[in-house]
């Protein structure tokens, strides 16, 4: 039997674990967005808010961001970016814009170099190369739950090279290291 005190521990840490991811992809999408010469402040709001209603509404992932924000006003641009984070999985908007293709491609990603770097003995991705993620990468049971097939759909509609991707998300990462704990 389950007991309500190890439920709430549970919800506590899938909550901490969704704020490290969001705090996460802030990270790699400011720093796609530089990389780029885009707006930093723009991609990094969408990255953190791309999972908004993934709590609450994990069934109606996507669908119940597009409704939260639009209620609220928010611009057009950044909605639609947020929905189509889950092309093909829950949603049926294709990322079309730069912003949207790395938000995309980015957020499987930044969920398998996380598992990388947990298993280092530093747990850190500070020392992290890429070459490490790729050994991973092969290893179709490690972070199974990081979809691999939409990481490369990912690198695909951005056309880049997937260790060109691994290096950006591990610099990415690398700025928020200390808000992510890694």
């Amino acid at each position: 039997m389950v007991s309500l005190i190890s439920v709430k521990v549970y919800n506590r840490t899938w909550k901490r674990q969704k704020l490290k991811h969001a705090h996460s992809f802030e990270g790699v999408m400011r720093y796609m967005a530089r990389k780029r010469g885009e707006d930093e402040q723009k991609w990094g709001i969408v990255g953190l808010l791309h999972d908004l209603d993934y709590e609450r509404f994990p069934e109606e992932h996507c669908k119940k961001s597009q409704e939260l924000l639009e209620e609220r006003g928010w611009p057009e641009e950044h909605v639609r970016a947020i929905v189509s984070h889950g092309w093909g999985i829950c949603s049926d908007v294709e990322p079309q814009t730069e912003m949207e293709k790395t938000l995309y491609a980015v957020d499987e990603l930044t969920g398998l170099i996380t598992a990388v770097v947990l298993i280092r003995p530093s747990k850190s991705v500070t020392g992290l190369e890429a070459r490490s993620v790729m050994k991973k990468w092969k290893d179709k049971s490690f972070a199974a739950g990081a979809n691999r097939s939409i990481i490369e759909s990912g690198t695909a509609i951005l056309g880049v090279e997937l260790k060109d991707l691994v290096d950006d998300v591990i610099m990415g990462m690398r700025e928020v290291a200390d808000r992510i704990g890694l």
